[in-house]
């Protein structure tokens, strides 16, 4: 079998991105960039007022200081003459401060009467002032290629005056699932019958990272009926397919010798990892085929592990790999065997300290427990006994 680290490296040698596009930036959240974007303009764009108060010449200020208030200065809406000795104006938040002044005191330390305010302490020179270029100016670079882009990168680079920007294209994902047991949520189930539930999780996971997700039908555990629907699937326009169940070695797994009558290059199948030792990953042309476990727990731990780092990088992540978290341990764990564990887990916070408590439950279609995580606990193989605060690498999920 295939050690962790050596599949998921030579799965991502594999992976190619898919091409450029250019989308309006209030579409771009979620998306990888594909060239870098720089400001065109500074921010903020003026000298600015940073509260509520009044536009000072610093010197003036002492406390028991009397200043004639001349005008205000509004966002948007600025005072359009100068402040000179003895005078001050009323100024708000995000305003562009006057020609003459170079601070703001806030209005809470200040006394009005009439168009006379008094002072009761000094101020700096630049007090409470956003200085023009502050945040950054013009030609500063706000994003490098492989970024993905959030709800604060995207107003990041709306406030460089940049209206769209070039991303990079998300692959289509096929889905399908195998077996004659698998009927659809809503059946009458027949003895023998269980509920498919692969297709909605997966779909679930992939969505946010792929340009599609397309359910590409069940096939019953019939040699040709396989080998017409994986036919269909090579010849469609989605650019990782995905299956689940038939990729063990039973006498109905039929997904690895159908795959490769049909041309598929398998690259390896058997992982050294629990759940999910029977994944088999291989490549169509320019297209890539995993075949994940039956099992529910086995395909969503593999979809996470395996097949969500290819995603990324096909979708032009600069690092597509799965981040993690250490954490310490909130109960210990026993020695481990020759396979990697990726253990659902809960992390608790108490007391503003966060630790995580191993689910015990391994049964491979125990849905319950795999809902009730929070993450996979990542314990390498051959690990020895770990004991409560020892630090562990959690994946969230």
């Amino acid at each position: 079998m295939l050690n962790f680290d050596e599949a998921l490296s030579r799965i991502l040698e594999q992976v190619k991105t898919l091409g450029t596009e250019t989308v309006e930036l209030g579409g771009a959240s979620g998306r990888v960039l594909a060239e870098p974007v720089f400001a065109r303009t500074d921010q903020p764009p003026f000298d600015g007022s940073a509260m509520d108060g009044y536009a000072v010449r610093s010197r003036d200020i002492a406390p028991g200081a009397v200043l004639e208030q001349i005008g205000e200065s509004q966002a948007g809406a600025g005072f359009s003459g100068t402040v000179g000795p003895g005078q001050c104006i009323r100024i708000f938040t995000g305003a562009p401060m006057p020609e003459g002044a170079d601070a703001v005191v806030m209005q809470e330390v200040a006394l009005v009467e009439g168009n006379k305010v008094a002072f009761e302490k000094t101020v700096l020179p630049g007090q409470n002032v956003r200085s023009l270029g502050q945040d950054f100016v013009r030609g500063t670079g706000l994003a490098t290629p492989g970024t993905a882009l959030n709800p604060a990168r995207v107003a990041h680079i709306a406030a460089g005056n940049v209206p769209e920007v070039k991303v990079f294209k998300r692959p289509v994902i096929g889905l399908l699932a195998t077996g004659d047991e698998l009927k659809p949520p809503g059946s009458e189930l027949e003895p023998g019958q269980i509920v498919g539930s692969n297709s909605f999780a997966l779909s679930a996971l992939f969505s946010p990272f792929a340009s599609q997700v397309l359910q590409l039908d069940n096939a019953s555990d019939d040699e040709e009926q396989l080998r017409a629907l994986f036919q269909k699937a090579l010849d469609g326009p989605a650019n990782i397919i995905v299956s689940t169940g038939g990729a063990s070695v039973g006498d109905h797994d039929l997904v690895l010798p159908v795959l490769k009558s049909l041309g598929v290059t398998v690259d390896f199948w058997k992982i050294a990892m629990r759940p999910g030792k029977p994944v088999m990953f291989g490549r169509f042309e320019n297209k890539l085929f995993f075949a994940l476990p039956g099992n529910p727990v086995s395909a969503y731990v593999t979809a996470i592990t395996l097949v969500l780092p290819a995603i990324r990088a096909a979708s032009g992540y600069s690092s597509p790999s799965n981040k993690t978290l250490r954490l310490p341990l909130a109960s210990p764990l026993s020695t481990n065997g020759p396979r990697r564990h990726f253990m659902r887990c809960t992390i608790e916070t108490l007391e503003g300290a966060s630790a995580v408590h191993p689910i015990l439950q391994t049964d491979s279609s125990h849905l319950t427990s795999l809902a009730a995580a929070d993450g996979l606990l990542i314990v390498d193989e051959n690990a020895q006994a770990l004991q409560v605060g020892q630090v562990v690498e959690v994946i969230l999920i």
